[in-house]
C-alpha cells in the first residue's frame, strides 16, 4: 500500500468520528509543544514504508487489545478495514497462535506486539531471532516503533479518559485481550 493511500485512509477514518471527537485534542491543545511532538511522530510513522502496512496495522491492533484502550480498539478496527484487512484476520487476533487466518509473518508480528505491550515488556530471545531472520533491521525498527507508539497512545488515552469515537459503530470492533 502506498504511503499516500495509507495517509488518506487514516484521514478518512478520523473524519468519520461520530462522538467524542475532541477528547484527546482538547487535552493536547493545552500543551502545544506536546501536540506538535505527537503530530510529528504520527506523521513520521505514516511516512515510513519499509514494513508492509497490513503487518503494522495488525501489530498495532494487537497492542491496543493488550493494553485495553477503548479508543484505540475502536479506531484500530476502522483503520484496518480502511486498509483492506479482512475481518477474519481481526477476529484471529483474539487467538493468533496457529490460527489459519493469519500467515506466518502475521503471527510473528502479532506475537511481537503482544510481547512488547505486556507489562513488563519482555521479548523472548527465540521470538527476536525469528523476527531478525525474517525482517530487515529497518523493517524491524519500523515495526517496533509502531508498536511502541501504539502503547504510548493507548496509555495516554487511558490516562486522560479519551473515549471511543464511534469509528466502528455497526461493524466489527476489536475487544480487549483477556
Amino acid at each position: 500500500m502506498s504511503i499516500l493511500r495509507r495517509i488518506w485512509n487514516h484521514l478518512r477514518v478520523l473524519a468519520s468520528a461520530r462522538r467524542n471527537r475532541g477528547d484527546l485534542l482538547g487535552h493536547l491543545m493545552r500543551r502545544p509543544t506536546l501536540l506538535a511532538a505527537q503530530g510529528t511522530y504520527e506523521t513520521s510513522l505514516l511516512l515510513m514504508g519499509r514494513m508492509p502496512a497490513h503487518l503494522k496495522t495488525l501489530a498495532t491492533a494487537k497492542a491496543a487489545m493488550v493494553v485495553h484502550c477503548e479508543f484505540c480498539l475502536d479506531i484500530g478496527a476502522a483503520i484496518a478495514r480502511a486498509e483492506g484487512v479482512p475481518e477474519d484476520k481481526l477476529v484471529a487476533l483474539l487467538e493468533p497462535d496457529g490460527n489459519p487466518a493469519l500467515t506466518d509473518d502475521e503471527q510473528l508480528v502479532v506475537a511481537f506486539a503482544a510481547a512488547i505491550s505486556a507489562s513488563p515488556a519482555v521479548v523472548p530471545d527465540e521470538l527476536r531471532e525469528r523476527l531478525e531472520a525474517r525482517f530487515t533491521a529497518a523493517e524491524l525498527t519500523e515495526l517496533a516503533a509502531e508498536i511502541a507508539w501504539e502503547n504510548q497512545r493507548a496509555r495516554l488515552n487511558q490516562a486522560l479518559g479519551v473515549r471511543p469515537a464511534g469509528f466502528s459503530d455497526g461493524a466489527f470492533c476489536l475487544i480487549p485481550q483477556r
